[in-house]
């Protein structure tokens, strides 16, 4: 075959799996601004567990779930939470990352940026992601969604897909939060 035969193939077959994979949108969680947070306890990179439960009553939280770390997004998501945790700590919130990868990889991501915030790993079970409706079964791994829960447990904000990667949507709830 000659090699412009071989180039249009391979964009024609790339167009057509870009397409496919367009067609099907990642689920969108079940969980709505309102609602109670679901639980856990979850290792993060710090060397400590995590229960969203203990701060109730204490703080908001952010919940920054990611697909995987080491990639373009996901990075860039992370960068942005930590070139904005001043924001978040001056309302007084709470910043975690929350993915599918294990604590050691977690904890390499985590010191190759310099993001000092805990990243949460729900490696084991993926139950957390499931409880909030953002895992994709089929890969393991979160559909990109912020949730920034009140200090009553609440859900007060909710942002999916790549929206998701730009923290300002969280840190503005954040600061409504404050203000109330």
């Amino acid at each position: 075959m000659r090699p412009l035969t071989l180039v249009f193939l391979g964009a024609v077959l790339s167009t057509s799996l870009l397409a496919q994979q367009g067609a099907v949108a990642p689920p969108k969680t079940h969980l709505k601004v309102g609602d109670a947070a679901p639980d856990f306890t979850l290792p993060a990179t710090t060397g400590e567990k995590v229960t969203l439960s203990s701060f109730r009553g204490k703080a908001p939280v952010v919940l920054a779930f990611f697909p995987a770390a080491f990639t373009g997004g996901c990075t860039k998501e992370m960068l942005g939470y930590q070139a904005r945790l001043n924001k978040f700590e001056g309302v007084e919130t709470k910043v975690f990352g929350l993915s599918g990868d294990n604590t050691p990889s977690q904890k390499e991501f985590a010191k190759q940026l310099n993001v000092t915030f805990p990243i949460l790993s729900d490696f084991a079970q993926r139950k957390a992601m499931a409880d909030y409706g953002v895992l994709l079964p089929n890969m393991g791994m979160a559909n990109r969604t912020t949730f920034v829960v009140d200090k009553n447990g609440k859900i007060a904000h909710i942002e999916e897909g790549s929206g998701a990667v730009d923290p300002s949507g969280a840190e503005m709830a954040c600061s409504r939060l404050a203000h109330k």
